[in-house]
């Protein structure tokens, strides 16, 4: 009897793993002047790309009223929580909402972080990143607080440090905290999990001389980081996301002054290939996050609007 029932076990657990749920890579956008709302794009092997018709969550909050740098993560709950940029200037915080099915979106917010500083000149490119240890959501982004940090070469109003905020459901916040000061102005920021005690941290290099990406490494996702690396990309981009691509990763970015989309591969972080030339994205895409969903999340967005 017991011999039985293992074999069943065995049967049933075979049959349910055959069953799991096929997940394809999507990612957010937005397309310019960034006023029309959350957009999506998917792919099943990370680099072909295809738009997913329509708008999503047109943005309510915020000075401008503006929806760019969407960042996603899905949490173990089911729920998807988007953070965005809400203006450029103007405002002490960033857009928030969250949904089921990425279809139907809760009511927007503005989360507040840099209200305690009323010098803040802006707060951008928010970037979510879920904390399997802690249980927790980390929000990223970058600031300007004029004459808080050291000038280096850059004007007051463009010396942009990282800060960050934990939260479990944005009902409860934590207190700003600096997130890294890397000695120049730094924005763009996405944290990447390797393993245990094992994290990236992608950035973009924002003085004039440079404005290209960088990465850091730390044992824990709030830090701290060790100083920045040299440069891996080209010079005026923005906006890294990466996803894992069977044993690699793939660092996606905006290459703004060249109206492209570039990707760079890597296995450690150290050494970069450049697959830029096989990349294949929808015309208007801007930057986002790329997340795993289930294909069907996907396919009930394909549908919806036919």
């Amino acid at each position: 009897m017991k011999h039985t029932k293992l074999f069943f076990l065995a049967v049933f657990l075979l049959l349910f793993s055959c069953r799991a749920e096929k997940e394809i890579y999507l990612s957010t956008s937005f397309h310019e002047p960034a006023n029309g709302g959350l957009r999506y794009i998917y792919s099943e092997d990370a680099i072909h790309w295809d738009s997913i018709p329509g708008t999503w969550l047109k943005p309510e909050v915020g000075a401008q009223k503006v929806l760019r740098d969407p960042s996603i993560t899905h949490t173990p709950d089911g729920t998807y929580h988007l953070v965005w940029t809400s203006s450029w200037k103007g405002d002490y915080g960033f857009g928030y909402a969250h949904s089921k099915d990425l279809i139907h979106w809760s009511d927007e917010q503005l989360i507040p972080v840099m209200a305690k500083e009323s010098e803040t000149v802006n707060v951008w490119a928010p970037e979510i990143f879920y904390d399997d240890v802690k249980k927790k959501i980390v929000v990223v982004w970058a600031s300007c607080v004029p004459h808080r940090f050291e000038k280096g070469i850059e004007d007051e109003n463009n010396n942009h440090r990282l800060y960050y905020i934990t939260t479990k459901d944005f009902k409860t916040i934590s207190e700003t905290k600096l997130f890294y000061d890397p000695g120049f102005s730094v924005i763009d920021a996405t944290i990447v999990k390797r393993g245990k005690e094992d994290y990236v941290l992608v950035m973009k290099d924002n003085t004039r001389a440079m404005r290209n990406l960088k990465v850091a490494f730390a044992k824990s996702p709030t830090g701290p980081y060790t100083s920045a690396s040299v440069p891996f990309s080209e010079s005026f981009v923005e906006g890294p996301t990466v996803a894992k691509v069977d044993k690699d990763y793939y660092i996606y970015f905006d290459v703004y002054e060249r109206k492209i989309f570039g990707a760079m591969k890597t296995r450690d972080f150290i050494h970069f290939q450049d697959k830029t030339d096989e990349l294949k994205m929808p015309k208007g895409h801007k930057h986002g996050t790329i997340v795993k969903v289930p294909y069907s999340d996907v396919k009930s967005l394909l549908k919806y609007h036919k």
